[in-house]
């Protein structure tokens, strides 16, 4: 594994470019032009779909060579304003899966049509709560954002109505150990995975095309992954996301054998296979690819959620699909924490791996 300081620096801008960005599932445009700013050198061309995924089309130097789909969602987990009271407070309804405790008292970002505006998550003060009231969690139907507005005519002159996206206001840091904290490392830490394989493909003589896709409303249905994937017509795909280690209080092994800091995850299954049990080729293609470069894996054998994958998967006749995912504690909440070396080590096994591609993968008949 590498313990290059300047590959950690690069990817280090990157994740916290990313993470300190805003993009809700449905609202990804600011994460759209970043990556499109990104991969403009790195791409023959860049397009758009119609639900708003960035596609950028590397060729390969082989027409016989296999097209490729590289699939990182651009959402995060957020909130959208569902009423606004007569004394000014929002209510909020939540867009992706939020535990509602992680919510409360937080600051947030009420993105309105006149700009940003700054709020928070308030709540009764433990002075005034009776031994009920403490013993019981907090739901978010029962919580509120005060940005400090008078009355409703005063949050509607500030650009708020029901329909405006709320992000949480946290900023990406540096912990000890080349581990970082921010919001929506799920998933924009595979964004930053994505540019920087694209970046170090680069100038390499490549038989494979790659379409590197930075997938919309993941969070909410894999839907942007569904359109995209049937647009690329790839031979194979890899989704880049997140998962969840069981290496902290509060999670045993049982719960997740993996850990931060170990390698990338090639995910064997996930979902207890409702979602997706990657081709087996796919799986052979990432181990030998690691092997290769001495790269170490960890295998990802999920019970929980899925990836962009399940639903590249399914796509037209079926896309041999397989996921390569970075461990992230404390995940779908504001202060997720990720090791720089697990993103390190994903570039150089895709990067591998997109570079052998055409021993293990055949372009479609057409």
């Amino acid at each position: 594994m590498t313990n290059d300081s300047e590959s950690f620096d690069a990817i280090a801008s990157l994740l916290e470019k990313y993470s300190n960005a805003h993009g809700v599932s449905g609202n990804e445009d600011e994460i759209g032009r970043l990556l499109k700013e990104d991969l403009k050198g790195c791409a023959d061309e860049i397009k758009f779909d119609a639900l708003g995924s960035l596609i950028a089309v590397r060729k390969g130097s082989s027409p016989n060579g296999p097209t490729i789909m590289l699939a990182a969602h651009m959402d995060e987990i957020g909130l959208m304003v569902k009423y606004i009271d007569e004394n000014g407070f929002l209510r909020f309804a939540k867009f992706g899966g939020w535990f509602d405790q992680t919510l409360l008292n937080q600051r947030v970002i009420v993105h309105g049509s006149k700009g940003d505006i700054y709020g928070v998550i308030g709540s009764k003060p433990p002075h005034v709560m009776t031994p009920e009231d403490a013993k019981s969690p907090v739901k978010h139907k029962d919580m509120f954002i005060d940005v400090g507005a008078k009355n409703a005519e005063d949050v509607k002159n500030l650009g708020i109505e029901p329909g405006t996206y709320i992000t949480t206001d946290r900023s990406f840091a540096k912990l000890a150990n080349n581990r970082v904290t921010g919001k929506c490392f799920d998933n924009r830490a595979g964004v930053a995975l994505m540019v920087e394989v694209m970046r170090r493909l680069k100038g390499k003589d490549i038989k494979a095309t790659v379409y590197a896709v930075g997938t919309v409303q993941e969070e909410v249905g894999l839907k942007g992954a569904k359109t995209a994937a049937y647009a690329s017509n790839a031979d194979v795909a890899l989704a880049l996301d997140t998962t969840v280690p069981g290496d902290h209080p509060g999670i045993t092994k049982l719960d997740s054998p993996l850990e931060i800091g170990k390698g990338p995850i090639v995910a064997i299954s996930d979902a207890s296979g409702r979602g997706l049990i990657a081709h087996p080729q796919v799986v052979k293609w990432l181990r030998e690819s690691a092997e290769k470069i001495e790269v170490d894996v960890q295998l990802g054998v999920g019970e929980g959620g899925t990836t962009d994958a399940s639903a590249i998967h399914l796509t037209k006749e079926g896309i041999p699909t397989g996921t390569v995912q970075i461990a992230t504690r404390y995940i779908h909440s504001p202060v997720e924490v990720i090791d720089l070396a697990d993103i390190e080590n994903s570039v150089q096994l895709v990067v591998a791996a997109i570079e052998r591609a055409h021993k293990y993968f055949t372009k479609k008949n057409e």
